[in-house]
């Protein structure tokens, strides 16, 4: 480096304020040129390149980390989960193989391991892995990843190490508590004991809750200033895009709205490659305007001598995230979570998207939420009143963008997908402009790929109306969402 210049990667943090993401990248890419081949400096270097989308530069980054002298397993299972993120398990795994004995049997790459197969579906494979680590001592990360593929029988030996361990875990991380008590909690449920199922889960997203609590004024704000800004006339100031076709297909709907459910029905499909909780539009959108905001997009607008070939440039940036992390082939499922906030900039930077908005019972998809310990931020999900105060919000703007945008967001309904499966696939193909393939129709849970989402093991089972209804079985909760709900 030259006496007295900034350090690439400062270089390159002042490109992206100027909104110069493309001078970014390139100031990324050559300081992994110039850079020595590891180092814990590249920790920063991939989060900013996540940040952006730049998947290979990335991930780069995580291994030239993981390499650091003295290696250590933190730092591999950091890479390892990066790959993973981006379906590259088999790298992962090729990784864990050059590794000794006694680091490869170590707990937490059993772990890691069993969250693969549990994703890839081998259920049989999983659960004998997260065995393993939960026979080595108190692990409450594997004992709930246990039991979200684990059907839970009376006198189950898991179970009984686990009460055993509760009295245990008083001086642990409350993430560490939670997910006990929500391991526990869904043994309970598949006994039939929804009291104490319920009782575990409380206490459990009590946990969560100090640590992350909901901000519903902020929430609130934040929805009315969105549904202020882009209003129909404040969507008329939007310069429309020239970019034409959308390779992906977005699923949008709150938590446990059967989305995922919808993913694996499109997938089964020849013409979808694969698709997730891909988080990258927002990458596109944020790294090229600066946010996602109507002024934003508007400030965009004017710096621009073209905005209709700059917004376009934002959706070919966008659509090389999907060929970085899927290839060059075949349609991709985008169902980012509450991709609603984003709505107005994504259907102007890609004028042929189509939209799915999956709509669900209240009660029974806030019982699901509230039974889910997720992984990424859901404050509101901790509570009863916190979780309705969300939806209404939620609802508010799918009311706002299905009045706004009435031919692009196809609206199904969770009940009446499982109830008439065939005529709402048919409409949902129809819809983002694919085949109805007989697959699709037949086969949708034989679909052998990653399932990242709290649904893993549902979607490996036929479509049924197994789940409609089911808030009924914990009155108390349902009598608190419904209070919170209606009032």
């Amino acid at each position: 480096m030259i006496p007295g210049t900034k350090p690439l990667i400062l270089q390159a943090i002042a490109a992206l304020e100027r909104h110069e993401r493309e001078l970014a990248v390139s100031l990324l890419e050559k300081d992994l040129q110039v850079s020595p081949d590891n180092g814990e400096r590249f920790r920063h270097h991939h989060q900013l390149a996540s940040r952006i989308g730049e998947i290979e530069i990335a991930l780069e980054a995580a291994r030239r980390f993981a390499a650091t002298r003295p290696v250590n397993l933190a730092r591999k299972q950091f890479y390892w989960g990066e790959l993973a993120a981006q379906g590259r398990t088999e790298e992962a795994r090729a990784d864990i193989a050059r590794l000794p004995e006694n680091a490869r049997t170590s707990p937490g790459v059993l772990h890691f391991l069993g969250t693969l197969a549990s994703q890839e579906g081998d259920f049989e494979e999983a659960i004998a892995l997260f065995q393993r680590v939960t026979r080595t001592g108190i692990s409450p990360p594997s004992w709930y990843a246990l039991a979200m593929i684990k059907n839970f029988q009376p006198g189950d030996p898991d179970l009984e190490a686990m009460k055993a361990a509760l009295p245990h875990i008083a001086a642990m991380p409350a993430r560490s508590q939670a997910a006990l008590y929500y391991a526990l909690a869904k043994a309970f449920d598949d006994l039939g004991d929804t009291d104490q199922a319920f009782a575990c889960y409380s206490s459990g997203a009590a946990q969560r809750r100090q640590i992350e609590p909901y901000d519903p004024a902020g929430a609130e704000q934040a929805t009315r200033q969105l549904m202020s800004d882009f209003s129909s006339s404040g969507l008329e100031r939007l310069v429309p895009s020239r970019h034409e076709g959308s390779r992906a297909i977005f699923v949008n709907g709150l938590p446990r709205s059967g989305t995922t459910m919808v993913e694996q029905v499109l997938m089964a499909g020849s013409q979808v490659s694969d698709g997730g909780e891909l988080n990258l539009f927002r990458a596109a959108l944020v790294s090229a305007i600066g946010g996602s905001g109507l002024a934003d997009g508007l400030a965009f607008q004017t710096r621009s001598v073209d905005p209709a070939g700059a917004w376009a440039s934002v959706a070919a940036t966008y659509e090389k995230m999907l060929k970085m992390r899927f290839g060059p082939t075949g349609r991709v499922v985008d169902k980012t979570l509450l991709q609603s906030r984003m709505m107005g900039l994504l259907l102007n930077v890609l004028p042929d998207a189509r939209i799915i908005w999956m709509r669900r019972d209240p009660a029974d998809c806030a019982l699901s939420c509230f039974r889910t310990l997720f992984t990424s931020s859901m404050p509101w999900s901790w509570h009863a009143a916190d979780i309705a105060h969300y939806m209404k919000l939620e609802d508010e703007l799918y009311r706002h963008w299905t009045a706004l945008f009435p031919d692009r967001i196809l609206t199904v309904p969770y009940e009446a997908m499982v109830g008439e499966p065939g005529k709402w696939i048919t409409r949902i193909a129809d819809h983002v402009g694919i085949a109805d393939e007989p697959a699709m129709h037949h086969s949708s849970h034989k679909v052998r790929r990653l399932v990242r989402t709290a649904s893993v093991q549902q979607v490996r089972s036929p479509i049924s109306a197994s789940a409609v209804g089911k808030a009924a079985r914990y009155s108390e909760f349902q009598q608190q969402f419904l209070q919170a709900w209606q009032g």
